[in-house]
C-alpha cells in the first residue's frame, strides 16, 4: 500500500461508523426514496458537511461526489453546510459518498439533529483551538518585536536584537501549521481541482510573509533584507480566525434554530397492545391503524386521529404561533406536535415520509440546499476577481521593488489579504438563509431560495377562493321553513335531517350536522342515524330514506326532494328536506372564511400588493365572498385556462405576479406566476409547482413572507455595497503601502463579520 492509499484508508473505527450509515433503518433519517422514469429505486439524501469556508468549497465537494459511480447528481450548499445527492442504491453507498467527501478534505454526517450538533461541537472546539493557538503565539510574538520597534538607533545590540527574530519565528510555526492550516488546506484543494478560490490568495499572504521573514531572519544580508513581518503574520491570522470563528457560531445559531423548529419528532412511541399493554417501540416501527399512547409533553410520533381523551396542542412548527390548539375525539394530530393538555391515545394513520412533518422537513432542505441566482451571480464575479488580486498583488511587488524593496513583500501581502472577496460571496447565501429560517418559524416553508426576490417585487397578487380564503367546512345561513309549517314543527324536523345526513360524507351533509348539534335546544334532539331505513345515496343528488311508517324521506337537492322542478338558485349552497314531492326545509349555507382572511387582505394591501380573487367557482359566491373583504374580482367561473391567461396578461403589463392556490386545477397557473404559494393541506401537484409552501394555513403569513423578502433584498444589497466600498476604500491603500497586513487581515475579517451578522437579523 502507497503513502497517499494509507492516508485515505478509513480506521477501524471510521469502517463501523460508516457501516451504520447503510442501515435501511438508520437511512430513514436522511434519505427519501422515490422511483425514476426507469423504473430504478433512487435515494435522496441530505448529509451536514463541516470545513467549508466559501463557494469553491462547494465546487469541490460536488466534484468529489460526482465522480463517484452511481451519483446521479450532487447539489452543495455553502452558506447552509448541507449536501443534497441523488443515488442508485444498486451502484454505491452512502458510505462511498461521505468517504469520496472526506477525502476531499471535508466532513459529511447525516442530516439528522444528533449527529449535527455532534458535527457541530468537534468543529467549534477545533476552531476554539486554533484561535487560542494563534492568540497565544501572537501575543508572545508581539512581546518580542515591542523592543525592537520602541529601541532608538543603537540601543539594541544585534545579537540581541537576532535572538528576538529567532523566538518570534519559533513562535510562528504552530502559528502557521496549526492555527492557519483551514487556509493552507483549502487553497491547495482548490489548486488540485485546478479552481481557484478565496483561501489562495490568503494562504499565499501567510506563506510569502512567512518564509520571506524567515530568509530575513537566517540571512539578513539575502534577498529578503533584514526585515521581520512575525508580528503583521501573526495578526492577521489571529484576526482572521476571529472573524471565521465568530461566522462559524452565527452559521451554527441558523442551523440550530432551524434543527429545534424541524426535530420534534420523537424517537420512540408507547404503543398499545391487544391486552392493552404498553410497549415501547421506534417511530420507524409505527404502521397506520396502531394504537399509541402519548403522554402530557411528548410529541405525537406520526400523523393520526384521536380517539381517547381531549387536550391541546402545540403546532407551532405548522402555524407558526406558540398558542395550543384543543383537540378532542376524532380530531386530527400531526406528527411533530406536542401534547400539552392531558394524557391521550391516538390511531396512527400516516408514518414515515407520508407525514406532514417529513414533508415539512423534506421542503426545508430543498431550500437550503440550493444555491440562488444572487449567490451564483456573486461567486461569478470573486472568481475573476481573484486572479485581479493577484494580479494587482504581483504588480504592487514589482512596482515596491524599485520605490523601495523592503516593502515591497508587505505590500504585496497586505494587497493579497486586504482584496479576499469573502464578503461578497456571503452577501446573498447568508442572507436567504437567515430569511428561510425566519419564514419557516412563521409558517412559510420556501421550496425555491431564489422566490424571495421575485416576492420583494411582487405588486399583483390573484387568490384562490376555495379551500384558500375559505375553510373546508361550511357555515349555516338560514333555515328556510314551508309555510304550511308552524315554527315548533319546524324546529322539530331539525333533528331528524341531522339524523339522515349522518349517513353521508358529504361536505353539505357535515355541515348540516355540526350546525344542528351545535344549535342549543335542537343538539339534545338529535337522535341516532339508525332512526331511518333502507338509507341510500344519490350521486350528484341527495340522501333518500323510510321513516317508521314507511314513507320515504329525501335530503338534498331541492328539485329531486320536490321530485319537479323547482328554481332553487344553483350557485347557491343548499339541502332541501322533506317527504318525497314535498319540501319543508331548506337549510342555506354560505363557505366560511378563514379566521385570519379579512386581517391577511388589510395587511397585504398596507404592504404595497393589490390582492384580488382568481376563482374557477360560481360567480355569485365569488362575488359575495369578495364584497366580505372588500377585494376586486380578477374572474370568476374561471377555467385553468383563464386563469393562465389572467396572470400572463398581467405579466405582459409588466407586472411581477404572485399566485395563491390549493387545487389540482391551480397547478398551471402557480408554475406560470414569478411566485407561487400553495396551501399546506392542498392537492399535491399545486404543491409541487408551489415556490412556498403555507402548512399553517395562515393567510397572515402572506404578509410576513412579503415583508422578510423585501428586507431580505434590502440587506442583499446592503451587503454588497458594503463589499464594494470596502474594497474601494482599501485596495488603493494597500497599493500606496499605508496598510500593513495586520491591517489587512483585520479589515478583512471585520468585513466577512459585519456581513453575517446584518443578514442574521432576518432570522431574528
Amino acid at each position: 500500500m502507497n503513502a497517499s492509499t494509507a492516508t485515505f484508508a478509513p480506521s477501524t473505527a471510521e469502517q463501523h461508523d460508516l457501516a451504520v450509515l447503510d442501515d435501511p433503518q438508520e437511512q430513514q433519517r436522511f434519505t427519501r426514496w422515490r422511483v425514476d422514469r426507469q423504473g430504478r429505486r433512487m435515494g435522496e439524501s441530505v448529509l451536514r458537511l463541516s470545513g467549508m469556508w466559501c463557494a469553491a468549497c462547494a465546487d469541490t465537494i460536488e466534484q468529489a461526489l460526482a465522480a463517484v459511480p452511481g451519483v446521479e447528481s450532487a447539489r452543495v450548499s455553502a452558506s447552509a453546510e448541507r449536501a443534497r445527492i441523488e443515488w442508485d442504491p444498486q451502484r454505491v453507498r452512502v458510505a462511498d459518498m461521505v468517504q469520496a467527501i472526506r477525502r476531499a478534505g471535508y466532513d459529511a454526517v447525516p442530516d439528522a439533529a444528533e449527529p449535527a450538533r455532534a458535527l457541530r461541537v468537534t468543529e467549534n472546539r477545533q476552531a476554539i483551538w486554533r484561535l487560542f493557538v494563534a492568540w497565544f503565539c501572537m501575543m508572545q510574538v508581539m512581546m518580542m518585536a515591542t523592543p525592537i520597534y520602541v529601541a532608538r538607533p543603537g540601543e539594541m545590540a544585534p545579537d540581541l536584537r537576532q535572538l528576538l527574530n529567532w523566538g518570534s519565528w519559533v513562535l510562528s510555526i504552530p502559528l502557521v501549521w496549526w492555527s492557519a492550516a483551514p487556509f493552507l488546506k483549502g487553497a491547495w484543494r482548490s489548486l488540485r481541482t485546478r479552481r481557484i478560490g478565496m483561501d489562495v490568495p490568503v494562504a499565499l499572504g501567510v506563506l510569502v510573509t512567512f518564509i520571506a521573514s524567515s530568509g530575513a531572519t537566517f540571512d539578513p544580508g539575502g534577498i529578503f533584507g533584514h526585515e521581520v513581518y512575525f508580528d503583521s503574520l501573526s495578526m492577521f491570522v489571529s484576526f482572521l480566525l476571529a472573524g471565521r470563528y465568530l461566522e462559524m457560531r452565527a452559521r451554527h445559531r441558523v442551523a440550530a434554530t432551524l434543527e429545534e423548529a424541524l426535530a420534534r419528532m420523537p424517537q420512540s412511541a408507547s404503543r398499545v397492545r391487544e391486552d392493552g399493554s404498553l410497549e415501547t417501540v421506534s417511530v420507524y416501527a409505527l404502521r397506520p391503524g396502531d394504537l399509541v399512547q402519548v403522554a402530557l409533553g411528548e410529541s405525537f410520533p406520526a400523523d393520526g386521529e384521536l380517539v381517547e381523551g381531549r387536550t391541546q396542542a402545540d403546532e407551532s412548527l405548522l402555524s407558526g404561533e406558540s398558542r395550543p390548539v384543543p383537540r378532542g375525539a376524532g380530531d386530527a394530530l400531526v406528527g411533530g406536535s406536542v401534547n400539552v393538555g392531558a394524557p391521550v391515545r391516538m390511531r396512527v394513520h400516516r408514518v414515515g415520509a407520508d407525514t406532514r412533518y417529513e414533508h415539512i422537513v423534506a421542503l426545508m432542505q430543498q431550500a437550503l440546499t440550493e444555491r440562488p441566482a444572487l449567490a451564483r451571480a456573486a461567486d461569478r464575479w470573486a472568481r475573476p476577481f481573484l486572479w485581479v488580486v493577484l494580479a494587482l498583488a504581483a504588480g504592487a511587488s514589482l512596482a515596491w521593488s524599485f520605490i523601495d524593496p523592503s516593502r515591497a513583500v508587505w505590500v504585496a501581502v497586505s494587497v493579497l489579504i486586504v482584496t479576499c472577496p469573502c464578503a461578497l460571496s456571503l452577501a446573498a447565501p447568508s442572507v436567504m438563509v437567515a430569511a428561510a429560517g425566519g419564514l419557516a418559524r412563521r409558517g412559510v416553508l420556501l421550496q425555491r431560495l431564489d422566490a424571495l426576490e421575485a416576492l420583494a417585487r411582487v405588486r399583483h397578487l390573484f387568490i384562490d377562493k376555495t379551500g384558500t380564503l375559505t375553510e373546508d367546512s361550511l357555515a349555516l345561513r338560514e333555515i328556510v321553513h314551508a309555510k304550511s309549517l308552524s315554527a315548533h314543527e319546524a324546529a322539530a324536523l331539525r333533528p331528524r335531517a341531522a339524523a339522515m345526513a349522518r349517513w353521508s360524507t358529504h361536505p353539505l351533509s357535515r355541515a348540516l350536522v355540526q350546525a344542528v348539534e351545535q344549535g342549543g335546544a335542537d343538539a339534545a334532539m338529535v337522535p341516532s342515524a339508525d332512526g331511518w331505513t333502507q338509507v341510500r345515496e344519490q350521486p350528484g343528488q341527495g340522501l333518500s330514506a323510510l321513516d317508521a311508517q314507511g314513507v320515504e324521506w329525501r335530503l338534498g337537492r331541492a328539485s329531486w326532494v320536490a321530485d319537479a322542478p323547482v328554481e332553487d338558485g344553483s350557485d347557491a349552497l343548499q339541502a332541501a328536506f322533506g317527504p318525497r314531492g314535498q319540501v319543508l326545509l331548506t337549510f342555506c349555507f354560505e363557505e366560511r372564511l378563514r379566521e385570519d382572511a379579512a386581517a391577511a387582505m388589510a395587511a397585504l394591501r398596507a404592504a404595497g400588493m393589490e390582492p384580488a380573487l382568481l376563482s374557477g367557482d360560481a360567480p355569485s359566491r365569488v362575488q359575495r365572498v369578495a364584497q366580505r373583504l372588500s377585494l376586486p374580482v380578477a374572474a370568476a367561473g374561471a377555467t385553468p385556462e383563464a386563469k393562465l391567461q389572467a396572470v400572463r396578461e398581467a405579466q405582459a403589463r409588466g407586472e411581477v405576479v404572485a399566485m395563491v392556490g390549493d387545487g389540482v386545477n391551480d397547478a398551471p397557473v402557480l408554475a406560470q406566476a414569478d411566485v407561487s404559494f400553495a396551501m399546506g393541506e392542498g392537492a399535491l401537484v399545486a404543491r409541487a409547482h408551489a415556490d412556498a409552501i403555507l402548512p399553517s394555513q395562515r393567510l397572515q403569513a402572506l404578509a410576513d413572507a412579503r415583508s422578510i423578502a423585501a428586507k431580505a433584498m434590502s440587506v442583499v444589497r446592503q451587503n454588497i455595497a458594503w463589499a464594494a466600498l470596502y474594497n474601494l476604500a482599501c485596495i488603493p491603500l494597500a497599493l500606496a503601502g499605508w496598510l500593513p497586513p495586520w491591517a489587512a487581515g483585520l479589515g478583512m475579517a471585520a468585513s466577512s463579520l459585519l456581513v453575517v451578522g446584518n443578514s442574521l437579523r432576518l432570522a431574528r
